[in-house]
Parts: C-alpha cells; structure tokens; sequence
C-alpha cells in the first residue's frame, strides 16, 4: 500500500516539474516566468477586441430582435 502513495508522489512530481522550473525561473526573470501569463492575458484581449468588433457589425447592420416581448410591463 506505501508503494501507491509513493507512485502518487512520483507521479506530481513528474507534472509539477514546469512549475517548478518556472519558480526557479522567477528567481533569475520576473518577466520570463510570468511570460505564461502575458501571453494568456495577450489571447484574452484579441478574442475581447474581436468579439467587440463583431457585435459592433451586428449592431450596425440591425440583425438583432429588439422587439420588446418578454413582458407586458416593459
């Protein structure tokens, strides 16, 4: 039974290892470890400008049902 706990062990070991290289990395490069999280955040903002651009194409061209519908108080 101690055997499955410690394969458990050998085995985050093995999948934590690019974290662990990024914590060393961080010590030597802020930049260079948070590079991850740039180019995540970089992603995030094109898909954002995009789909901001394309609900503008929407708005302008009138496709959307602004009819006034779900309830009669409105």
């Amino acid at each position: 039974m101690k055997d499955f706990f410690y394969g458990i062990q050998n085995l985050f070991d093995i999948l934590f290892a690019p974290l662990d290289a990024l914590r060393a990395l961080e010590l030597e490069s802020w930049f260079g470890a948070n590079f991850i999280s740039w180019f995540f955040m970089i992603i995030g903002f094109v898909a954002m400008v995009y789909w901001m651009i394309q609900l503008k194409g929407f708005n302008d061209n009138n496709e959307e049902d602004k009819s006034i519908s779900s309830h009669s108080f409105l």
